[in-house]
């Protein structure tokens, strides 16, 4: 296998050749389902493990360890969960427990046959059938497999299907099951399936059908299938299907994967393992050291861990810069975790060892772990397009951030800053909303400067605050000096005498004037009623006036009456003149 890493990845002077790595890995791969099924030898099921994970390096156990025996105390109580873990454990020797496959049986027997729990009779029907460690009896597990499989659970209608197509040769049946849990979601009853395609056996479809039957293995192998990725590797080495285009490179992960399973490499991870949490710190090392040049991801980022916490450990006995070796390592891995992403992006920014900065790597490893969901990916390019790095529209792309949307450093930092802020699993403020607030109280603050009216305003204000501050400093002060004065003893007397007779006229010249604004308000005060006086005296001639006009008014009116009198008499008379004449006129014209 650290032959087949090499040519895969082309490191250490070895050529890329992935034909070549592909015949290393196939060969371990090919190996593995049979190793699985045998538990011969010292074998270990494979387990992702960190060791910067504390919540799962907690509840790694040993027959004597607290997990362990809480698990065993809850399974006695008739508890199937803590049951079917415990027989896990112990048959493929998983948390740091030796396997023990007798062991396992035994509560798998009790949680099948006490707690009727699905999973449970279905692993003991299992057990029966294939006889591993315990006396085969295919009657029973069949029971058990009906049983389970009433209850709904899709491993025993697979497993049905199974016994009808090893132990009877129904294929017909057998395909009905298989067809049955591979609805359900099961990935070996697709596997199963592509069997019997492969072997053309299938019932109603004549000879062998290669494309279903690869179809079929390729959805297995993307349930996790060990078979069927070996199938669909083959099929990417040699091309030979329509549906699998010849890719070397394809058929090397697929084998990969399968390989990495091995249960001979699980153990000396597990040994690895096992040495750490012991404080076996050059034991830890070779095992991780071991695993990781064989190309496992989880050894490469745990090793790298090591040589960060015993840095003198790592250059005493591996002579290379083991933290940026694997690191470097595992961010090439199909399925790197975002946290080596970050620590590379950490490596390139600050420059390590004989390794020089580099920015636009940098900002590439943090773009990396953006896009796997990791709010620090964020953050950290954020902080970076602050600090005057340059983003290239591609990474802004990769990120799905549109630069026509975004023309501006600052917008794409809000948006940075917000996607921060939405992965962030903290309830409270995490930093990366404390940045978001800080950069629009920033944006802000530059839109005040770059308004005059805010600007004057704000300068004004400010220049009113200072004046202020001077003025009640120097208050203060000066209280202070006259507090202090009293004090100084009979040493400054003639100081002091002279003191106090500034002070006394100061306090004089302040007293004048005092005065002089007292008889200025007093002039003032004479000054305003001498004007309210004059005043009366205006609105009393206005008033005499306004009296002599009536009288004249009263006059003219009299004056009028009179007139109009004497009219009227003298229309009296005039009448009686008129009435005379034409009395007299009368009596001439009648004569």
């Amino acid at each position: 296998m650290n032959l087949g890493y090499k040519h895969y990845q082309g490191v250490d002077s070895y050529p890329l050749d992935w034909e070549l790595s592909y015949a290393y890995y196939s060969n371990i791969a090919t190996k593995t389902p049979l190793d699985q099924h045998t538990l011969q030898g010292d074998q270990a099921y494979v387990e992702t493990i960190r060791l910067k994970d504390d919540e799962t390096l907690k509840v790694q156990t040993k027959e004597d360890g607290d997990v362990f025996m809480w698990l065993k105390h809850e399974a006695t109580r008739g508890n199937a969960a803590a049951q079917q873990r415990l027989a896990q454990m112990l048959f493929w020797g998983q948390q740091g427990v030796a396997k023990n496959p007798e062991a396992a049986i035994e509560w798998y027997a009790k949680g099948a046959l006490e707690t009727e729990d699905p999973a449970l009779i279905y692993d003991y029907a299992i057990v029966l059938f294939k006889g591993q460690g315990v006396k085969k009896n295919r009657r029973l597990a069949l029971e058990l497999m009906k049983k389970a499989a009433s209850k709904g659970l899709h491993q025993a209608v697979n497993g049905l299907g199974w016994y009808y197509h090893k132990f009877r040769k129904n294929y017909a049946k057998a395909a009905k099951y298989w067809l049955k849990a591979e609805e359900m979601g099961n990935p070996d009853a697709s596997y199963n399936l592509g069997v019997l395609y492969l072997d053309g056996i299938f019932p109603g479809v004549p000879g062998r059908n290669l494309t279903l039957a690869g179809e079929y293995f390729h959805k297995a192998a993307q349930g996790g299938h060990i078979e069927g990725t070996l199938w669909c590797s083959l099929y990417y080495i040699t091309g030979n299907l329509e549906t699998f285009p010849r890719d070397p490179e394809k058929a090397v992960v697929w084998a990969k994967h399968v390989a990495e399973k091995n249960g001979y490499l699980g153990h000396v991870i597990r040994k690895g393992l096992n040495a750490y949490l012991e404080g076996l710190w050059h034991e830890a090392l070779l095992y991780y050291v071991l695993a990781a040049e064989t190309g496992i991801e989880v050894s490469q980022t745990n090793l790298a861990h090591i040589c960060e916490e015993r840095p003198d450990l790592a250059g005493r006995y591996l002579g290379v810069d083991c933290v940026w070796r694997y690191y470097n390592f595992s961010v090439f891995q199909i399925d790197a975790p975002s946290f080596a992403y970050l620590k590379m992006g950490d490596l390139y920014y600050y420059g390590h060892q004989n390794q020089s900065q580099d920015l636009e790597l940098s900002v590439q490893m943090y773009a990396q772990a953006a896009l796997d969901g990791d709010s620090q990916g964020f953050f950290n390019l954020a902080l970076l397009i602050e600090e005057g790095a340059a983003v290239s529209h591609h990474i802004l792309e990769f990120l799905e951030i549109d630069p026509s949307l975004h023309p501006s450093n600052a917008s794409i930092l809000r948006e940075l800053y917000e996607r921060c802020w939405s992965l962030s699993n903290e309830e409270s403020l995490s930093p990366c909303a404390l940045a978001w607030l800080y950069l629009h109280l920033r944006l802000l603050w530059s839109a005040v400067l770059h308004s005059a009216l805010i600007y004057f305003l704000g300068t004004f204000l400010l220049s009113v605050v200072i004046a202020w501050m001077v003025l009640y400093f120097q208050c203060v002060s000066g209280g202070g000096g006259r507090e202090g004065g009293g004090g100084g003893g009979g040493g400054g007397g003639e100081e002091d005498e002279e003191e106090e007779e500034e002070e006394e006229e100061e306090e004089e010249e302040e007293e004048e004037e005092e005065e002089e604004e007292e008889e200025e308000e007093e002039e003032e005060e004479e000054e305003e009623e001498e004007e309210e006086e004059e005043e009366e005296e205006e609105e009393e001639e206005e008033e005499e006036e306004e009296e002599e006009e009536e009288e004249e008014e009263e006059e003219e009116e009299e004056e009028e009456e009179e007139e109009e009198e004497e009219e009227e008499e003298e229309e009296k008379k005039t009448g009686t003149k008129l009435k005379a004449s034409c009395l007299v006129g009368k009596c001439l014209f009648c004569q």
